[in-house]
């Protein structure tokens, strides 16, 4: 198989989806490598690298989109790149499609084989290729919360950590999922105090076990969610639903609620966001202010920090790619349910529920999908 891999456009997008090892390893099973000059360079990989694994180092993305049967990225691509796109190519990264109709279409008149590591399932049913990803965004949105309640931001100029005499910040997490949870390890790391709301109360009964004391666990019902709201320096929003569209807890009534200055980190807004006035940002204008609350809503977060992500990624996405390129797509699929299940278009058919009940649009399985087009 060929294998093409091209540079990030996403603002301030430095991960890479190959490094030069996974590189080496398609190499030696036979397939053919395209790397566009310079992809690897802000995670930390030089084009010399690529090349002493056995890749070729293109200068140009459109070169590899026109050579490749299957492209590896990180984010989904930018509208500069759709009409690069091929029929019957293999297009494998991130893609949250639910809140982007336009990019959906898209691939499906392109009759593109998408495959989303975010709805990609293992053995558990859970999601093994955004673990990595929401384990980051997590830590970070404590980080960057951190920072924007400073008041040179807009911020109401406190810490989150307090000192003696001081209270403490207090940080509200929606969300008790991969995420949410490692937010909750870096809140409790500098001092917050700490409230996490989830509906799974199995979840929340885990979540207990591990904090003790240092994270107040409540059921994610609307009374708790505008208690909560009132008392909150800082709001982590980590709600997910695979492959679909994120729902709103905090609607735009709710932010007359908080304290001026208050910040909300949305990490779900790759998925539309679960705060009803969030927009995607990027990291060169991060923040938006609106009723007085500072949103933090950059759709690519880990992008931040390359060289950790990007590695953390592809331990987990590598794989696949792997199974994919020495099977083929369709016989990995049909032999690997956790693959079906991060198939989210097909020769021009939805092959994701949850995708496709958020756009409403026609499902149809992927085994199905696949066996039309045979």
């Amino acid at each position: 198989m060929k294998i093409g891999c091209t540079k990030e456009l996403k603002n301030h997008e430095y991960r890479v989806g190959l490094m030069p090892s996974n590189v080496a390893i398609l190499v030696k099973e036979g397939h053919e490598v395209y790397i566009e000059s310079h992809a690897g360079e802000g995670a930390g990989f030089e084009d010399n690298e690529y090349i002493a694994a056995g890749a070729q180092v293109i200068d140009d993305a459109a070169t590899i989109f026109a050579t490749c049967d299957m492209i590896i990225k990180v984010k989904e691509p930018e509208e500069c790149e759709w009409d690069l796109l091929r029929p019957g190519q293999i297009l494998y990264t991130y893609l949250h499609l639910a809140p982007n109709p336009k990019l959906t279409n898209l691939l499906l008149e392109r009759k593109v084989k998408a495959v989303a590591y975010e709805t990609i399932t293992d053995a558990d049913g859970n999601l093994p290729c955004l673990r990595p990803m929401s384990q980051i965004a997590g830590k970070l949105s404590i980080q960057e919360g951190a920072k924007y309640l400073e008041k040179r931001f807009g911020g109401r100029g406190l810490l989150l950590g307090g000192v003696p005499g001081v209270k403490h910040g207090k940080i509200v997490i929606l969300g008790g999922g991969i995420a949410g949870i490692n937010a909750a390890k870096a809140a409790v790391g500098i001092g917050a105090d700490v409230t996490l709301l989830d509906i799974n109360l199995t979840r929340l009964g885990y979540i207990d076990d591990i904090f003790g004391s240092h994270v107040e666990t409540l059921y994610s019902s609307e009374a708790n969610i505008c208690d909560s709201l009132r008392e909150a320096d800082l709001v982590i929003g980590s709600v997910l639903i695979p492959g679909g569209s994120t729902p709103k807890l905090i609607r735009r009534d709710h932010l007359k609620l908080m304290k001026k200055g208050a910040v909300i980190v949305d990490i779900a807004i790759d998925q539309g966001g679960c705060c009803e006035s969030s927009h995607v940002t990027t990291h060169d204008d991060p923040v938006f202010v609106e009723e007085g609350i500072v949103h933090y809503c950059v759709g690519n977060m880990p992008g931040a920090v390359p060289y950790t992500s990007t590695i953390a990624l592809l331990n987990e996405t590598f794989r696949y790619a792997n199974i994919i390129a020495n099977k083929g797509l369709e016989y990995a699929v049909a032999s690997n349910e956790g693959l079906a299940n991060g198939l989210n278009t097909y020769h021009g058919h939805c092959t994701n529920k949850n995708l496709a009940d958020s756009l409403g649009i026609e499902f149809v399985a992927p085994h199905d999908a696949i066996h039309v087009n045979d």
